[in-house]
């Protein structure tokens, strides 16, 4: 655990007190109010349209999610009743204060509007949707701190990895704290004025309005306004200064606005996604008088902004003339690095293939690694298996909530460095990256991807027969992917990337080109490798032993587990061969 700074430790009583009888009365009140809402919202003369966020829909979810997190608290606590975890008891009673107050505004709306709430325009009806987007914050991330009604707030994984060391260096394993202490933590990171501008801050980070910062708020942000290095410039120009943005807005309500200017194409606003929460959604008039709104995927809102402007979609933010210049954004692209071992390069040469290889195609090199979970693959390869599969990980089902552009540097034979060993002095915040792939997990999807892919875009294909030798690596360029809808009614936009080719020499490399060509495996076989590194605990513990200098006894210890892993994968090969085959037909 990092040493956490100001306020980043608990007291006794608040991080282990468990809820008392009066927060116990206070959720049988909460859940009373919310019964009492659910009847006036599901007025028919209400009207309320069946699109997120629907309120009726969401008082069902809080009610039922709420139930299964305080059922271990809900009777007299024996002896061998459920203790609350880390702050866990600390923030049930906040979000339920805070959703009982919320609760009570919109059950006040009713009351007061009286027959204003029934018109589609009134104030009260605009008022009743601001609270339903802040009831679908609260659910969110109510289902972030307690997935499948169990609390894990305190191991929340933040997506962006600088912003994951500023949260644990600053707060530790808390998953919420107050605004003034978060606040004083990001000041000694980013600087931001007291005042109106802090104001503005808060009121876009505190998605709950309860004046404490959550783990998950803070993860949204920055995803919101990525990178980390630029955050509060970003925020500024994309959400302080630029008419384009809408803050508390709907799907339909984007759609009522741009009708103003169905007779501007080019006329957009941009809003946060209620259906994906931490990815944007931007709705724009098109030339033919329609509206359209998408979800820029991968990619940072800025940069989706300038290339719609160079394609003629966004020109009139708000319907609005001057368009902001948002190219002093654009910074030099980042790419981590992912150094390969000297173990894992001998493993890979053991079954004639290379770690920089992704694993699901078999002809580019990985590029791209998926957060939070950190697996690899080549971009190609991830746009069409989210088009395919959905917006989960391809091997180990995590949802993918961003992605970075990496470079992966090749081990040298012989000479104990990388490909890329005089850049940077190899940056010290870059670890040796786990490659660890279950192929399993994904054989199921693997023919239908790539009969997906191969019908959406082109790519080269490879003059080799089999995977180049390690440490040689080249990758081959690929064309835009066309766009896809989701299941919501937002849709998503296409991507484009390109790869840069980056060949690495080897000393060994006649030897081991007559070593491939004798072998004449299929493409099965050199899928087998990831199942070999990932299927086991002993191959995820093993990583940590690549790091360190060798020994007689260490080399004897490693030698006997490839021996092991050898074995493996001449009982898997014929099986993986005949699936490869049934697929490829």
């Amino acid at each position: 655990m990092a040493a956490a700074g100001s306020g980043a430790s608990l007291s006794p009583k608040s991080s282990s007190q468990t809820p008392t009888s009066g927060d116990r009365r206070l959720l049988d009140k909460t859940l009373k109010r919310l019964y009492k809402l659910g009847e006036l919202c599901t007025n028919p003369r209400l009207g309320l349209r069946n699109s997120p966020p629907y309120l009726p829909e969401l008082v069902s979810e809080t009610t039922t999610l709420l139930t299964q997190v305080w059922e271990p608290y809900r009777g007299p606590r024996g002896p061998g009743g459920q203790a609350p975890r880390g702050d866990e008891a600390k923030y049930l009673r906040v979000h339920i204060r805070n959703l009982l107050d919320k609760t009570d505004r919109a059950l006040l709306l009713f009351k007061e509007g009286r027959d204003k709430m029934f018109e589609d325009t009134s104030s009260c009806r605009r008022n009743l949707t601001k609270l339903s987007l802040l009831f679908s914050h609260m659910l969110w991330e109510l289902r972030a701190m307690f997935p499948g009604g169990s609390y894990q707030g305190d191991t929340y994984r933040v997506t962006k990895p600088e912003a994951k060391e500023f949260w644990m260096r600053s707060f530790g394993n808390k998953c919420f704290v107050q605004w003034k202490s978060f606040k004083e933590q990001l000041q000694s990171v980013h600087a931001f004025e007291e005042g109106m501008e802090s104001m503005a801050l808060k009121s876009t980070i505190d998605l709950t309005c309860n004046d404490y910062i959550s783990v998950f708020e803070f993860d949204i942000f920055t995803r919101l306004f990525q990178p980390w290095r630029s955050l509060i410039r970003n925020w500024n120009q994309l959400a302080v200064t630029h008419p384009g943005y809408m803050a508390f807005l709907t799907y339909d309500q984007v759609i009522a606005r741009l009708e103003h200017y169905l007779h501007r194409p080019g006329s957009y606003i941009f809003r946060l996604s209620c259906t994906r929460m931490g990815q944007w959604a931007i709705g724009h008039v098109t030339s033919e008088g329609g509206i359209i709104q998408t979800i820029p995927q991968n990619t940072p809102l800025y940069q989706a902004l300038i290339q719609g402007f160079k394609e003629g979609c966004y020109l009139y933010p708000d319907g609005r003339d001057v368009n902001p210049d948002l190219t002093s954004l654009c910074e030099p692209a980042h790419r981590g690095k992912v150094k390969v071992s000297e173990e894992q390069y001998e493993i890979y040469c053991d079954i004639s293939s290379t770690f920089q290889l992704c694993k699901i195609c078999t002809e580019r090199d990985k590029d791209t690694r998926i957060q939070p979970c950190g697996h690899l693959l080549c971009q190609p390869c991830l746009t069409g298996w989210q088009k395919s599969a959905g917006q989960t990980c391809p091997y180990c089902r995590c949802d993918i909530r961003g992605t970075e552009s990496i470079l992966v540097e090749p081990f040298l034979p012989g000479s104990g460095q990388w490909g890329e060993a005089g850049e940077e002095d190899q940056e010290e915040e870059e670890e040796e990256e786990e490659d660890h792939e279950d192929i399993e997990l994904v054989l199921k999807k693997m023919a239908a991807l790539k009969k997906f892919s191969s019908s959406d875009y082109q790519v080269p294909r490879s003059h080799l027969s089999v995977p180049p030798l390690p440490p040689k690596n080249f990758t081959t360029p690929c064309s835009p992917s066309p766009s896809s809808r989701p299941r919501t009614s937002e849709t998503q936009t296409p991507e484009k990337h390109s790869h840069s080719s980056s060949p690495a020499q080897s000393g060994n490399g006649a030897r081991r080109r007559n070593k491939q060509e004798k072998k004449k495996n299929s493409s099965a076989e050199y899928l087998t490798e990831a199942k070999s590194a990932s299927s086991s605990q002993r191959a995820v513990d093993s990583a940590a032993a690549w790091l360190e200098p060798s020994s007689p006894v260490k080399q004897r210890q490693r030698h006997k587990e490839r021996e092991e892993r050898r074995a493996g994968l001449r009982e898997d090969k014929c099986d993986l061969e005949e699936m490869t085959r049934r697929m490829s037909s």
